[in-house]
C-alpha cells in the first residue's frame, strides 16, 4: 500500500433536510431564531403516546425525479439523498467533470434503511400475493443504494458506501471519508446520513422501548408539540423521532485553490469507540474514550475546545451519562464552555442526526453564533453547566466537538476547526 499523503481535510459544502427546512437554509433560518420542527404525525397513522414527530415540512420526492422513479424508489430515504447530495454540491460549487468524478466519494449512513419500502412489500404479499412484490424492493433496502443512487443522478465514480453506525453514522462517514482524502484515496467525499423511519411499527416500536417521549395530557407538549424536546430540562421524557438527511462535502487543501472552493472548516481530529455494554444504555468509560480520542487526534487539549454540539437528546439517562462524560474530559473548563443539542429543535433523525448537527455547528461557527438547547427548564443535577438555553447566543468560537452515539454502543466524535 502506498503511504498515506497526511493531507488537510476541510469542510466545502453542506445540504440538510431536517423538521426545520427541506433545504439547508430553510432549516438554518428557523433554527438561528429558536423554532422547532415538530407536529402530530402525518406521514401515517398510529395509537400511540408518542405521536409528536419531526417531519421535514413540504418534502416531495417528486421534487426529485419523476413519477416512475418514485414509484419504483419508494424508500424515501434513496431520493432523499439525491436531493440533499445535489444541494450539498452546489452550496460547495463542486462540479463533476471528467477529473473530479472518478474522485468523487459517497458515504451516506443509515440507521434503518428502506424500512418504509419493506412496510409496502409486506402489505402487498399479505393482501394482493407475492406477485405484486416489486422487484426493486431490495435494492431498496440495500444500505448503500442512497449513495449509489446519488452517483447515477449526479455522475460521480468514486467509491460509495454506507457507513453504518447506528445514530453515529453521519459522524462516521465524516472520519471515514477524512481519512480516505488524507491518504489519497479520493479528493472529493460527500459524507453524511439520512433516515426516513415515520412508519406505524418504528413508531411504536420506539415508544414500547421507552425511547421517545409520550405525551400525556399533563405534558406541556400536549398543547404545544414544539416543546417535546427538551434535552437537558428536568422533565425531560425521551427523544422526539424524527426524518431528515445531512450531507457535508469534504476536499483536501490543495484542491480549494485548483476548484475555487470556499473552506468552511477543518476536520481536525475523530474519536471513535465501542460501548462492548449494552445495546441501548452507553458506557461512560468508552464514551469518554472517544472524546478524549478526538480531542487528542486534533492535536488538542481539552481546554483548547471552546463548544460541544452535544448528543443530547432529552432522554433522562442519556444526558446525564453525557454530562457526565464531559466532566470527566473537561473538567472545571466545561463551566466555563457552552454546550447545545440541536436535538431540541429537530428531534432525532437517528442516523441523519450527526451531518445534520456538523453542518449546522459549522454554519454557526462561521455565523459567530452558537444555537440553542430550546425548551429549557434547568435540572439542578447539571448546576453550572451552560446549555446556552432557549436564545440563540452571538459567541465568536473557533474550535468545536460534535458528538454523536448509538445503538448498540457506537460512538463517534469530530472536532472542527473553524477557517
Amino acid at each position: 500500500m502506498k503511504a498515506p499523503s497526511n493531507r488537510r481535510v476541510f469542510v466545502v459544502g453542506y445540504g440538510a433536510a431536517t423538521p426545520l427546512g427541506k433545504t439547508f437554509p430553510e432549516t438554518w433560518k428557523r433554527a438561528v431564531k429558536g423554532e422547532a420542527g415538530f407536529r402530530k404525525v402525518t406521514r401515517c397513522k398510529v395509537s400511540a403516546l408518542s405521536h409528536v414527530v419531526g417531519e421535514i415540512p413540504d418534502w416531495n420526492p417528486m421534487d426529485f425525479a419523476d413519477a416512475k422513479e418514485v414509484y419504483n424508489w419508494n424508500a424515501d430515504f434513496v431520493l432523499l439523498t439525491v436531493g440533499v447530495c445535489r444541494e450539498a454540491l452546489a452550496h460547495a460549487g463542486l462540479e463533476m467533470d471528467a477529473d473530479t468524478a472518478p474522485r468523487t466519494a459517497c458515504l451516506v449512513g443509515s440507521a434503518l434503511n428502506g424500512t418504509d419500502a419493506f412496510r409496502v412489500a409486506m402489505d402487498n404479499y399479505v393482501n394482493k400475493g407475492p406477485l405484486k412484490i416489486s422487484p426493486y424492493l431490495l435494492p431498496n433496502l440495500c444500505a448503500n443504494l442512497p449513495s449509489g443512487k446519488a452517483g447515477m443522478a449526479l455522475k460521480f465514480s468514486g467509491p460509495i458506501f454506507s457507513p453504518q453506525g447506528a445514530c453515529a453514522s453521519g459522524n462516521y462517514a465524516v472520519g471515514l471519508g477524512a481519512r480516505m482524502i488524507r491518504d489519497g484515496d479520493c479528493d472529493f467525499v460527500l459524507a453524511g446520513g439520512v433516515d426516513t423511519s415515520l412508519v406505524p411499527e418504528i413508531i411504536h416500536g420506539f415508544e414500547n422501548m421507552n425511547a421517545t417521549i409520550k405525551i400525556l395530557p399533563e405534558d406541556r407538549a400536549h398543547g404545544d408539540p414544539g416543546q417535546a424536546s427538551r434535552p437537558f430540562s428536568i422533565d425531560r421524557k425521551g427523544f422526539v423521532l424524527s426524518e431528515g438527511a445531512g450531507v457535508l462535502v469534504l476536499a483536501p487543501e490543495e484542491m480549494l485553490s485548483l476548484y475555487g472552493l470556499t473552506p468552511r472548516a477543518e476536520v481536525l481530529g475523530v474519536g471513535w469507540s465501542s460501548d462492548a455494554y449494552h445495546f441501548t444504555r452507553p458506557n461512560p468509560d468508552t464514551v469518554t474514550r472517544a472524546i478524549r480520542e478526538a480531542i487528542d487526534d486534533a492535536g488538542l487539549a481539552p481546554g483548547d475546545i471552546q463548544y460541544v454540539n452535544t448528543h443530547g437528546t432529552s432522554t433522562p439517562k442519556g444526558d446525564s451519562m453525557e454530562v457526565g462524560c464531559l466532566k470527566r474530559v473537561f473538567g472545571g473548563h466545561l463551566e466555563k464552555m457552552p454546550i447545545s443539542s440541536n436535538k431540541s429543535q429537530i428531534g432525532h433523525t437517528l442516523g441523519g442526526a450527526a451531518a445534520i448537527e456538523g453542518a449546522l455547528s459549522i454554519e454557526a461557527m462561521q455565523q459567530g453564533v452558537i444555537l440553542p438547547t430550546i425548551n429549557h427548564i434547568p435540572d439542578p443535577a447539571f448546576e453550572g453547566v451552560d446549555v446556552v438555553p432557549n436564545e440563540t447566543r452571538k459567541m465568536r468560537h473557533d474550535i468545536l466537538l460534535s458528538n454523536a452515539f448509538g445503538f448498540g454502543g457506537t460512538n463517534c466524535c469530530v472536532v472542527f476547526r473553524g477557517v
